[in-house]
């Protein structure tokens, strides 16, 4: 952790800007390094923004970002510098000029990162190499095959690694700023942080940890059973056998079993149960509930039943669970 005085400058942060970079990808990690004090209450980073040609930087919203050549931090490196993201992040990776940039920078600087897809940039000019990275999880597979030297991590929503960062999709770039404040500032700045912009300091579960009421939803077709599954949502405790299903949307029980396993992909069972596990895995990592509360709070019956339901579907058992993600 650097040692602050009131005599010490604010850190340099450097967010590194190409062509249609997305806006979000900068905007948000930009916002938690320009909102962090020292103990004094006085700015704890002096933030810019880059770019290979200087100037204007159209982003993926069609708003530009003023940015400054890059030859400004090979005169006074930045402690911190981070690589944006975006779909022309894949194209960007081919910008020699970009590449000669970093692999300059690499060294000089005490930390070095990526959001999202600007994992393939630092991928491209071998920083990644040997050590554990992410990215968004509909390209971590792409990443493992272009650049198999990679530790690809699909469910972090961040990784470090000797002082190379890499974030998830999006919104996980505020993440990794939030974890580089606490590393600098303390565990204190970051919750303060995280409080006002009402997010968790650090968010439980990993980046394809979506609820999977919405993963299917997203996957079904037409949305015929969007009214059914915000019911279930609406009381996991409560009697979900596929008999009350179908008594609920008035259909036969083979009719709803047929159609809803065509439209959801899955069996009206096994959504429940994934439900019902996401659930207890989500209470357990807030800590809202204790492990033998989990049966009648989310309707499992029993415990035998939802360490079962927990094996099927995360592969181990409840009280595993809880030891490995129930935090400290």
């Amino acid at each position: 952790m650097p040692t602050f005085s009131a005599k010490t400058p604010p850190l340099r942060v450097a967010f590194v800007l190409f062509a249609r970079t997305k806006l979000l990808d900068v905007a948000g990690p930009l916002q938690v390094f320009s909102d962090a004090r020292r103990a004094d209450g006085t700015q704890a980073y002096q933030v810019s923004l880059v770019s290979v040609g200087g100037g204007s930087v159209e982003t993926d919203t069609g708003f530009a970002l003023a940015s400054d050549p890059c030859e400004t931090c090979r005169t006074a490196p930045p402690d911190t510098l981070i690589v944006s993201g975006g779909d022309s992040a894949l194209a960007a990776a081919h910008d020699t000029r970009l590449l000669s940039f970093l692999a300059e920078m690499a060294g000089r600087c005490r930390r070095f990162g990526s959001v999202c897809l600007g994992a393939f940039i630092l991928a491209q000019g071998g920083h990644l190499n040997g050590r554990r990275a992410t990215t968004h999880w509909e390209n971590c597979a792409q990443l493992r095959q272009r650049f198999p030297q990679i530790d690809v991590r699909d469910d972090s929503i961040f990784e470090t690694d000797r002082g190379v960062w890499t974030s998830a999709g999006v919104t996980a770039g505020i993440d990794m700023a939030l974890a580089m404040v606490e590393q600098d500032l303390g565990r204190a700045e970051a919750l303060r942080l995280a409080h006002s912009f009402v997010l968790y300091v650090k968010r439980s579960g990993g980046q394809r940890q979506f609820s999977a009421a919405l993963t299917r939803q997203a996957q079904s077709r037409g949305g015929e059973f969007d009214t059914l599954v915000a019911k279930i949502l609406a009381d996991l405790s409560s009697d979900l056998s596929v008999p009350r299903l179908a008594q609920i949307v008035n259909m036969s029980e083979r009719n709803f079993a047929r159609r809803f396993t065509a439209t959801m992909r899955i069996s009206p069972a096994r959504f429940v149960e994934d439900l019902r596990v996401d659930a207890a895995c989500e209470a357990l990592q807030r800590r809202d509930a204790s492990l033998p509360e989990l049966p009648r709070l989310f309707g499992f019956g029993n415990p035998e039943r939802m360490r079962r339901a927990f094996q099927r579907c995360k592969g181990i058992a409840p009280s595993e669970y809880q030891a490995r993600f129930g935090g400290n």
